[in-house]
């Protein structure tokens, strides 16, 4: 079933819903800043989402989605949220690291997911959501549910077909966990911005990247230069919370409660698999055009990085007590499921 299906089936369920009953008058409204701007494709699938709220919850809540730094900076919406300057944030749940380290070890565990199926599962079922509210509540906010752009992709100039083909590779990565993970994997990181990534691969500065997803990555022209990406990515998937002031999320009835739950349950499916066929679609096009050789690495091999991403989760633990509440139930949770070994 393609995007255009699904999104098609689920508005004409909230729409059929909505015509079933007499509508009801607009109760709430909700103003939530993004960490995204205005143009960019995961700010206008999260504007879908409001139009999914309204639709849900048959008019009674309008959400009114605004792009990054519209009233404060990316760095601040968790104060501004608490203090009812913002009603709530879509965001990347590590920009709240300052607060405490743990949100920076939840937001993106580098090497755990193969898909974002996992994480949702993860959150969903296996105790992040709860977990999550343990944390940001007592900050003010009320942790509804997480959705991410999916896993990313990994450009390179060499081929790279498992971990030990990161000896010794110079590549671009973030500081903190992600350059951890790949220097604890052999790896050389450096760390750049992302306006350099392509000079920098063009002058052979690095061989390899932390970027972005397929698609984008193809968009800005990176395969041009780096011809040997590893799709799909091994790495890095991070987590988008969607969180409201507690106090006024604690003044919703019940059955609001529950419809924007299910709003961004159904969200995080629609948004991942709309990334994910745009990144099919540019993978396709790029075994076409017979210049670019992408490298999908096995699963032992996810799981060998994932077990070198673990010995930094253990550090990245020690740090707050809430670290070490999600080190214990993330990997209690990799074990369960197959997905690493005790």
């Amino acid at each position: 079933m393609t995007t255009l299906t699904r999104r098609s089936l689920f508005l004409g369920t909230a729409v059929a819903l909505a015509l079933a009953g007499t509508a009801q008058a607009q109760e709430f409204t909700f103003r939530i800043q993004s960490s995204d701007p205005a143009g960019n494709t995961n700010f206008v699938l999260q504007k879908e989402w409001a139009e999914m709220v309204s639709e849900k919850t048959d008019g009674r809540v309008a959400v009114e989605m605004l792009p990054v730094e519209t009233i404060v900076a990316h760095s601040e919406t968790m104060d501004a949220v608490a203090a009812g300057i913002l009603d709530g944030h879509f965001t990347d749940t590590s920009y709240a690291s300052g607060k405490d380290p743990a949100f920076g070890l939840i937001a993106n565990p580098v090497g755990a997911w193969s898909d974002p199926s996992q994480m949702f599962d993860f959150m969903n079922n296996g105790g992040g959501k709860e977990l999550m509210n343990e944390m940001l509540e007592p900050y003010g906010l009320h942790f509804i549910g997480a959705t991410t752009p999916g896993l990313e992709a990994f450009v390179s100039k060499v081929p790279l077909d498992g971990v030990d083909d990161l000896q010794g590779l110079k590549l671009r990565a973030p500081e903190g966990m992600v350059q951890n993970v790949f220097a604890a994997a052999g790896a050389a990181p450096v760390n750049l911005p992302g306006s350099e990534v392509f000079t920098s691969l063009d002058k052979g500065v690095i061989d390899a990247a932390d970027y972005n997803t397929f698609s984008t990555n193809a968009a800005q022209g990176l395969h041009d230069v780096a011809k040997h990406p590893v799709y799909p990515g091994f790495h890095s998937m991070p987590l988008i919370e969607v969180s409201v002031n507690k106090a006024k999320w604690d003044s919703l009835p019940d059955d609001l409660k529950t419809a924007m739950e299910e709003s961004v349950k159904e969200f995080a499916v629609y948004q991942s698999e709309t990334v994910h066929e745009r990144d099919m679609e540019a993978a396709e096009e790029a075994k076409a055009g017979g210049e670019i050789t992408i490298h999908d690495w096995s699963e032992e091999e996810r799981a060998k990085f994932r077990g070198i991403a673990r010995s930094q989760w253990e550090q990245a633990a020690s740090a707050s007590a809430n670290s070490q509440k999600v080190y214990d139930l993330l990997t209690a949770y990799l074990v369960e499921k197959g997905l690493m070994s005790e």
